[in-house]
């Protein structure tokens, strides 16, 4: 009795438990870690919101203020870059999108000769380095005579350029997954073809065609490489970020980037809360 006590005890090992529990759970525990890495730039971009620095030279927290969020327009030329940023997105969002769309739709629901072509030169703006696009765009600009007229139009036609091919991609996706038989099902019950795609097919595609929107208005907010070198004198807010980085960013940059932040959220918080209650509708 003494022996099989005795064995029992010395195969016991007290970090037995622990190492497996994880061994378990190390797939959470990495994605926890790779959260909190992803997300502690933007927490720094937060805290730094509230920051009454005591040098604009030294990057740092020295002091809490609400300062920043109450005069955000404070920093010369930040506001003016922060509008013409926004509305460079707004109007390439609508381009692309439209566009993007259309083309969608043509490459998954027709053939055409040079579909396969148009295939693979959809991914050629996407694959393609930001810099070889953007002096390529530019050097397209100067060719046709726009190159003393850089400014916001030739801007807004850059990044309708480069946020197409990201719309097509996830559009086509989306009408890939697509079940034609509740478009056939739909025209069985004598809907028309115009009914059909407002009925049935536009609400099932619809959430790419949200998603590619909002993906072509981060790309095109985002960019600074392309957008540098087709932007003449305009100056847009990444580039107003690179400019006064040289001389000491001001605090009310990171009251933007919180504001960009807090509304990515809230949309996909509302895409989610929306998702839940036509799930509860359907049941």
């Amino acid at each position: 009795m003494s022996t099989m006590t005795s064995s029992r005890t010395t195969s016991y090992k007290p970090g037995s438990a622990a190492g497996r529990w994880i061994r378990h759970h190390l797939v959470l525990i990495l994605g926890l870690l790779v959260l909190v890495y992803t997300f502690v730039p933007i927490f720094v971009v937060v805290l730094m919101s509230f920051n009454d620095p005591a040098s604009r030279l030294i990057y740092r927290f020295d002091g809490f203020t609400l300062h920043n969020w109450l005069n955000p327009c404070e920093a010369e030329g930040m506001c003016s870059a922060l509008r013409t940023s926004v509305e460079i997105g707004f109007l390439a969002t609508l381009g692309s999108t439209v566009l993007g769309t259309l083309i969608a739709f043509a490459l998954v629901r027709h053939q055409f000769v040079g579909r396969s072509s148009m295939n693979l030169l959809i991914f050629l703006p996407m694959a393609s380095p930001e810099i070889v696009l953007g002096s390529s765009l530019l050097a397209l600009f100067v060719a046709a005579g726009f190159g003393g007229q850089l400014g916001f139009w030739t801007i807004l036609i850059a990044h309708v350029m480069f946020c197409l091919s990201f719309v097509v991609v996830t559009v086509r996706a989306r009408l890939a997954g697509l079940d034609d038989n509740l478009e056939q099902a739909a025209m069985d019950l004598y809907a028309t073809e115009a009914q059909t795609f407002r009925r049935v097919t536009l609400p099932l595609v619809f959430p790419g065609i949200l998603g590619a929107a909002l993906l072509s208005f981060s790309l095109s907010f985002d960019d600074f490489i392309i957008t540098n070198l087709n932007a003449g004198n305009t100056t847009t807010f990444p580039m107003y970020v690179w400019g006064v980085a040289q001389r000491g960013v001001p605090m009310q940059v990171n009251v933007v980037g919180t504001v960009m932040f807090l509304i990515s959220i809230a949309i996909v918080v509302g895409a989610e809360l929306n998702r839940r209650r036509q799930e509860k509708a359907l049941v």
